[in-house]
């Protein structure tokens, strides 16, 4: 996996003055892509002016990478794919969709320079009345502001962080230990995800705090100073709609006005991204609801459809209201909620996303 830096960060530190022992760096997580290649033509100008149509080409079909005579002989034809077999990392922090999962790695790195003479690993000279500095007790704490929370003027959501080596080691999830011992030129890491649900603006805030404690280490480490550090950087992203839906119910007319009622329900799915994202269906289905008593059966499969960028894929589905024995008791004037649309793909390197939609529901009569 590729990681590129988040933009748009904001720092707030605590009341001490001074340069932090520690820094923060959050990298964002995402998947490569394919190097593509514009192969040149082959040409015969002569008297040295000729370029080899291999040279134009991102990945290499030397002799030692073909399996069999045919393919060795082939080196000389360069293919005109425009995709080849090596693999591209992200040259920025790319773009952010409804319905994938946001996945991002925390690194805290120790700035301090490392002291020789310590077994304690702290930061600083060490020799004559010189002391050195130790950082321990180290929490990372990650907080998202989504869309709907901001709009609500609620707080953020508390994130769990993965990668932590034991139980005891309190990132500030809960835990009840005492924070992890980072030495010099050592970082440490964890990695948070969210499911982004909501269109618009996340503010991720990232609180890091520690302990600074001061040794004399000719006086067998020896404790003279101690204190308690932290700061806060925020960093922002904008999340935007990848698939979009529009929905339409109608019910189908029948003679009989006690039998039990039919709908159609037409989904249109479209692919409103920016920037050339393509996206694979994998499935398409509708959840009925329960309290309505409906069932859904989809008309059509379209697992296996690719959307690119301003493409359109409908797809409808029969919904049947099962027969009730009191069929004079129910109130046709009131909507059916008939279910919700449930949306699932991956992306052209294979990352999964999904969408639920809200209640879709009929019109009454």
């Amino acid at each position: 996996m590729a990681t590129t830096t988040t933009t748009h960060s904001r720092a707030r530190s605590s009341t001490f003055s001074g340069p932090h022992s520690l820094s923060l760096k959050v990298l964002r997580l995402s998947r490569p892509a394919l190097a593509t290649q514009a192969p040149l033509p082959p040409t015969a100008f002569g008297n040295g002016l000729d370029i080899a149509p291999n040279a134009s080409l991102a990945y290499s079909t030397a002799d030692s990478t073909a399996t069999s005579q045919d393919e060795k002989r082939d080196t000389s034809a360069p293919s005109s794919f425009p995709l080849t077999q090596a693999l591209t990392l992200p040259a920025a922090f790319g773009a952010a969709y409804v319905g994938e999962t946001f996945v991002c790695t925390l690194c805290v790195n120790n700035e301090l320079p490392p002291s020789p003479s310590s077994d304690e690993g702290g930061g600083g000279s060490g020799e004559g009345n010189q002391t050195i500095t130790v950082v321990s007790g180290v929490k990372i704490v990650a907080e998202l502001q989504t869309p709907t929370r901001n709009q609500a003027g609620d707080g953020g959501i508390a994130l769990p962080l993965e990668g932590a080596a034991s139980t005891h080691e309190d990132e500030g999830e809960g835990g009840e230990g005492g924070g992890v011992k980072i030495k010099p030129g050592e970082t440490l890491q964890r990695t948070l995800r969210h499911e982004l649900k909501d269109e618009g603006q996340y503010v991720l805030a990232v609180t890091v705090s520690y302990t600074e404690e001061t040794l004399l280490p000719q006086h067998g480490g020896t404790v003279v100073g101690s204190r308690t550090r932290s700061f806060r950087k925020l960093y922002q992203f904008i999340s935007q709609q990848l698939v979009a839906v529009r929905s339409k119910v109608t019910e189908r007319k029948k003679k009989d006005t006690t039998a039990a009622r039919e709908w159609v329900l037409e989904a249109q799915l479209e692919n409103v991204a920016d920037g050339g994202a393509g996206i694979v269906l994998e499935k398409v289905w509708l959840k009925e609801s329960e309290e309505d008593r409906v069932v859904a059966k989809a008309m059509m499969d379209v697992g296996g459809t690719v959307l690119k960028p301003g493409d359109i894929e409908q797809i409808m589905f029969l919904v049947k209201e099962d027969k009730k024995e009191n069929a004079e008791d129910v109130d046709l004037s009131m909507k059916v909620r008939l279910g919700q649309l449930n949306i699932d793909w991956r992306s052209a390197m294979g990352e999964k996303g999904s969408l639920t939609t809200g209640w879709l529901s009929s019109r009454g009569r």
